[in-house]
């Protein structure tokens, strides 16, 4: 049995970062692990933990309305705590495929290396007459003395 469970995404994390789930969790170890690396496996591993609650609440669900089963053991209220347990269940998987998804898009693809952001810095060229910037009250004014 693989220590990693599988997910919804790995083929997509296998596409965008170029090797099986394992390798990339191995890679994410090294000290020259990018942070987009750990983050996204951070998520994947959130997801393949929500996916697997997903799989366990349905196949609770299943195995209570069994036709075989004995109707007397029907619970609604079981029935509904499970309804809301797989709710909320597929709403976290819903915005941890989301999360990954946005993440993996902005990723350049493996075969083009990542290039470096510029940032300019911008300056200020133009001057403000002195009436347009008014000084703060008693700005280096001193202190007047109380009688």
């Amino acid at each position: 049995m693989s220590r990693v469970k599988t997910s919804t995404m790995d083929g997509d994390l296998q596409k965008v970062f170029g090797n099986q789930v394992p390798e990339l969790y191995e890679a994410a170890v090294g000290h020259d692990a990018s942070p987009a690396l750990a983050r996204a496996l951070e998520l994947r591993s959130f997801l393949a933990l929500t996916e697997e609650q997903v799989a366990r609440v349905r196949d609770r669900v299943h195995a209570d309305m069994d036709p075989d089963r004995d109707m007397g053991e029907l619970s609604a209220d079981k029935l509904r705590f499970d309804a809301q347990w797989l709710e909320a269940a597929l709403d976290a998987r819903d915005g941890y495929r989301a999360a990954l998804g946005e993440l993996l898009a902005t990723m350049p693809p493996p075969d083009q290396p990542g290039r470096p952001v510029r940032t300019a810095q911008l300056r200020a060229t133009a001057t403000l007459p002195p009436s347009a910037a008014p000084a703060p009250q008693r700005a280096g004014a001193a202190r007047a003395r109380r009688p």
